[in-house]
């Protein structure tokens, strides 16, 4: 499996004391063994994080910590590398 792009909106709560940062949408990298090895998570109302190499957590999360390709099918949510840099770029 090569290097894939996903982007996927979460209307769940975070369940935490960060919640009232409402519903978010969240960009992963995933790596060749199904490990996001890059994530983004830009809330609607609140922050935009970014984990990855160097950064895998902070005081408000940590990246995910499953392989994507366990818990279902994400060729749904596919987009492509070059959305994917865009998203993290924004973030500088």
């Amino acid at each position: 499996m090569a290097i894939q792009y996903y982007r996927r909106r979460w209307t769940e709560s975070r369940g935490d004391e960060f919640s009232s940062w409402g519903p978010a949408t969240y960009y992963f990298e995933v790596g060749d063994d199904g490990w996001p090895t890059r994530q983004i998570e830009i809330y609607d109302s609140g922050p935009t994080l970014r984990y990855g190499p160097g950064h895998e957590e902070d005081v408000f999360g940590l990246s995910a910590q499953a392989r994507l390709d366990q818990l279902e099918d994400w060729q749904p949510w596919a987009i492509s590398k070059a959305e994917f840099e865009q998203a993290w770029q924004d973030m500088h």
